[in-house]
């Protein structure tokens, strides 16, 4: 990491604002080369942390902006290194020319997500943190939101490290018992090691348990819309949206493949997918659409299940009606009140709990049912960092827990304690995947690919 990394941390569009980043062993020298304070101090010698007003200049010595410049000295940045940011005005132009002008200096193009992993390998964050950094950039709630900045102030890790100091104490004090027995240190004891363990097992599991709740957070309530062809699930999908995403008409059979989409309601962030009809057919396309739509209703958590109510409900309904009764959260939508209607409500509301009125092409009903489903899910506790939000590290505290589990198990039955101790260090090594404490270097680069250029 002895070279110095250059990157645009601001979207490629005009804006009022954009900003350069800079970070490495070099940062001062080209910041003296590239930048021009008004008040005749280079940028070497100006106060950490400070914002300075002055020129931005091009690889020529041309002056292409005035701009403010902050300079974060190392230790105390962001990467851990010295750091700086270029803050100009956001025309895509300048902040190019700013860039190339960087370069010309001696700095190079940073890589996706070279920033954070810098701030992680220099020991100013842990893998946890890092995650959350990229959390943080893709949340589309508040509460996602508020997760991801209080995983990243430390909220999960402090979780896990205490779990990961308490096996360290067991595996770390069996070892020098065995390597120094000159020494006056007194041997584990048999509770005292199952105390730790059922400890871990515990927080494990409470641990493992957010999981469910943070992938919701952060990826969306996967919502199933189904019915029989023509009932207005598209119509329904468009009215949700805002705006016409899938394609409407009287034709049944429209719709031949699953549509997926995303909306927010109030705190509540759907991952709609739209859904072929359900009904038995000899079309070899539709036929796979109908599968699909089936495939979609056991990966959902809640199903909108259209039903036209200008027609008597018909074996295509039932058919559907039994898919949608499947899943664990489910409305019932009467669709096409701007019709006569000739569907029996009364009978609905006695088999069905949840059963809405509404017509997906005028929009009357459709705020009675974005009401209800944010009931469904209610914020209750707002998260603060405690929750699992990826299978990366939902997989690591599961293997823990196992190991975990392993260690009591063999303990229980009488195994010496080289054997119980070989457990709680599988356990260790996969927490210390989840923190980074002990993490391969192509695993490292895995994660980090995700990141935006810049960050």
């Amino acid at each position: 990491m002895s070279d110095t990394i250059a990157a645009i941390a601001t979207a490629q569009v005009p804006s009022a604002i954009g900003i350069l980043r800079l970070s490495g062993e070099d940062t001062c020298a080209i910041l003296d080369g590239v930048f021009c304070p008004k008040n005749g101090k280079p940028m070497s010698e100006q106060a950490g942390r400070k914002m300075i007003y002055g020129d931005l200049l091009d690889s020529e010595g041309r002056v292409i902006d005035n701009a403010l410049c902050v300079l974060f000295r190392a230790p105390h940045s962001y990467t851990g290194e010295d750091c700086a940011e270029i803050h100009c005005h956001g025309s895509p132009v300048v902040l190019n020319e700013g860039l190339q002008s960087l370069f010309s200096k001696g700095a190079r193009q940073a890589r996706g997500g070279e920033f954070t992993q810098r701030a992680f390998l220099n020991g100013r964050m842990d893998l946890i943190q890092a995650e959350s950094v990229i959390d943080l950039i893709d949340a589309e709630t508040a509460e996602a939101a508020r997760n991801a900045v209080g995983q990243l102030s430390g909220t999960l890790s402090r979780t896990v490290d205490e779990i990961y100091d308490a096996l360290m104490a067991i595996v770390s004090r069996f070892y020098a018992v065995v390597d120094y027995p000159d020494e006056d240190i007194a041997d584990l004891q048999r509770e005292d090691i199952l105390d730790t363990l059922r400890r871990s097992e515990n927080k494990l599991e409470e641990l493992l348990a957010t999981f469910s709740r943070g992938k919701l957070l952060k990826l969306g309530i996967p919502t199933v819309i189904l019915g029989k062809p023509n009932a207005g699930k598209s119509s329904l999908l468009n009215a949700l949206l805002g705006y016409d995403r899938a394609i409407v008409t009287d034709v049944a059979g429209t719709t031949r493949d699953t549509v997926e989409e995303k909306v927010r309601l109030d705190h509540v962030l759907l991952r709609l997918i739209d859904t072929a009809g359900i009904r038995e057919t000899a079309d070899s396309v539709e036929k796979i659409g109908v599968e699909r739509s089936r495939d979609a209703a056991k990966q959902a958590s809640l199903a909108l299940l259209v039903l036209d109510g200008s027609a008597p409900l018909d074996s295509e309904d039932e058919a559907a009606i039994a898919v949608a009764k499947e899943v664990a959260n489910l409305v019932v939508i009467v669709n096409k009140a701007d019709l006569k209607r000739k569907i029996n409500i009364g009978m609905l509301a006695d088999r069905f709990d949840n059963v809405i009125s509404l017509s997906a092409k005028t929009g009357e009903g459709l705020t009675v049912l974005t009401d209800h489903i944010t009931s469904l899910y209610p914020v209750g506790t707002t998260a603060q960092g405690e929750l699992l939000t990826n299978a990366r590290q939902a997989d690591a505290v599961s293997r823990a827990l196992n190991a975990i589990r392993e260690a009591r198990g063999a303990l229980r039955i009488g195994m010496t304690a080289d054997v119980v101790l070989s457990d709680a260090e599988n356990a260790l090594s996969a927490l210390g995947e989840l923190n980074g404490k002990s993490i391969r270097e192509d695993l490292v680069a895995t994660i980090f690919s995700r990141f935006c250029v810049g960050k």
